[in-house]
């Protein structure tokens, strides 16, 4: 008889692993508290324009393809992908921008146009950051199960040991002289979730997923790839249970014997949560929990996001697919996010055109923004501060870009730190989990296993391997590997 798993939450750590268990064997059900799969990767449609709410940005697309190749799949089997060029556009000034070709040949010429001898130096940088790449991904993270330091061991980690102990943004400002290529640098990094100055060079593998591997979209948005995992999940045979909000992980004796959703139990044999860390504890009785509220109030999390999705009434001009604004000063910006929890007064921003490459996302002759300012979590969310914010990045791109903005607004929808609460029971209303600083790297995150409660499993952001969706697919797998291993 297949041992029963219930799974909480379905965003892309929860539906790896429901794949992964139900291949194994097990019988899966995956109980999601909102009307659609995904959790933070959901999906916004309004007028004829359709918006991804969480991640824009599809990069890594080898840890995509090792996902479906263990299911003898592969991910055009379920949505297809169009390499973008330009990747992405910085603006530093007003009508000042750079665009970051595909092409690492082009980029390499476009770095020495702007600093002698920058070609050569970023040839090593990404050569570096490459062999770190695959030491990361090819000998760490997929063993990665985070109970011991010694996961991290290998011959070539130990020849690395000395990024581990210096700083990304150290780093790129010994190579680089100019402000412009060194935040361009730095960049890739805030999708660990913490500051360049925190976190460690070993990282810069980061670089190589932008500068060799590439930016990618997905057909309709990432919410297509969401689809795709959820179609191949229900190909292997797994159930789910949507409006369904778990209230109580049930327990006796150290052992889980189900959840308690919409008010009823269902018994299972094992419980995986795939939702917030924090949250998934506190459906627990106080005695069963591994991290007390103390444990939580001292870490340092990713930032969360003021959210802005725009339907504008025609093309915008002077911008790419993906748009970085930044014009404000890094360090002032991330000062206010980590050190003194405070609202930015001079924001970086990014923002997201998906339906300049994608004409299913926006109606004709029409253009869908996203924009996106990284807060601190736990910060004051207001609806004056939302309105402030928003014409504040109005005149901001348009002064950048030279363009009139404010008259071809059809619409716009705010989402900030009291929709990451409502919506996914977020820890502050973060949106990226924990930042993986060096004290917060692999086996110093909250564990995949419970320690108290023997059948009872975690995966996400706030565990290993970290924040992103290409590390929440490996989350997924991590954890579904120990519950099959703990349970032969």
């Amino acid at each position: 008889m297949k041992k029963k798993v219930s799974i909480i939450g379905s965003g892309f750590s929860a539906l790896a692993a429901a794949c992964y268990l139900s291949k194994f064997g097990f019988e899966v059900h995956v109980f999601e508290k909102n009307s659609m799969v995904g959790g933070r990767a959901a999906r916004l449609k309004i007028k004829g324009f359709t918006f991804d709410i969480g991640p824009t940005w599809y990069w890594m697309p080898d840890i995509f393809e090792k996902f479906f190749s263990d299911f003898s799949k592969t991910p055009q089997d379920f949505y297809s992908l169009e390499r973008l060029d330009p990747s992405y556009e910085v603006y530093f000034g007003k009508k000042d921008s750079i665009k970051l070709e595909d092409s690492f040949e082009k980029r390499c010429d476009q770095f020495e146009a702007i600093e002698k001898g920058g070609k050569k130096k970023l040839e090593t940088f990404i050569s570096e950051a490459k062999t770190n790449y695959k030491i990361a991904i090819g000998e760490v993270v997929y063993k990665m199960y985070g109970n011991s330091f010694f996961e991290l061991i290998t011959i070539n980690t130990i020849r690395k040991v000395k990024y581990f102990f210096t700083s990304i943004k150290k780093e790129v400002i010994k190579k680089f002289k100019n402000p412009y290529l060194r935040q361009i640098l730095q960049f890739p990094v805030l999708f660990l979730g913490a500051k360049p100055s925190a976190t460690p060079a070993f990282y810069n593998f980061m670089s190589y997923a932008d500068f060799g591997l590439g930016t990618w979209h997905p057909k309709n948005g990432m919410y297509s790839v969401v689809i795709g995992i959820e179609k191949l999940a229900k190909e292997l045979g797994v159930k789910f249970h949507l409006n369904s909000e778990v209230q109580k992980i049930l327990t006796k004796q150290n052992k889980a014997l189900g959840i308690r959703v919409n008010e009823k139990a269902f018994f299972s044999d094992i419980v995986l949560s795939g939702a917030d860390y924090a949250h998934s504890e506190s459906l627990l009785k106080f005695k069963d929990r591994v991290y007390s509220k103390t444990y939580w109030k001292k870490k340092i999390f990713a930032p969360s996001a003021l959210l802005f999705f725009i339907g504008f009434n025609k093309k915008i001009k002077n911008v790419s697919h993906h748009t970085l604004f930044f014009d404000a000063d890094f360090d002032k910006h991330a000062k206010s996010i980590y050190d003194e929890s405070s609202w930015p007064i001079d924001p970086l921003i990014y923002t997201n055109f998906p339906s300049i490459t994608d004409k299913s996302m926006a109606p004709k002759d029409k253009e869908a923004c996203t924009v996106l300012i990284p807060i601190a979590p736990g910060i004051e969310d207001t609806k004056e501060l939302r309105k402030s914010y928003f014409e504040l990045i109005i005149k901001r791109i348009e002064k950048l870009t030279g363009q009139s903005l404010k008259n071809d607004i059809l619409f716009h929808r705010s989402y900030c730190i009291k929709d990451f609460i409502n919506d996914y029971n977020s820890y502050k209303g973060n949106a990226y989990g924990l930042s993986n600083t060096l004290m917060q790297t692999a086996f110093l995150r909250p564990k995949l296993k419970s320690k108290k409660i023997k059948n009872l499993y975690f995966s996400g952001q706030l565990t290993v391997p970290g924040p992103g969706v290409p590390p929440a697919l490996i989350s997924g797998k991590l954890s579904a590997e120990l519950i099959k291993r703990t349970s032969e």
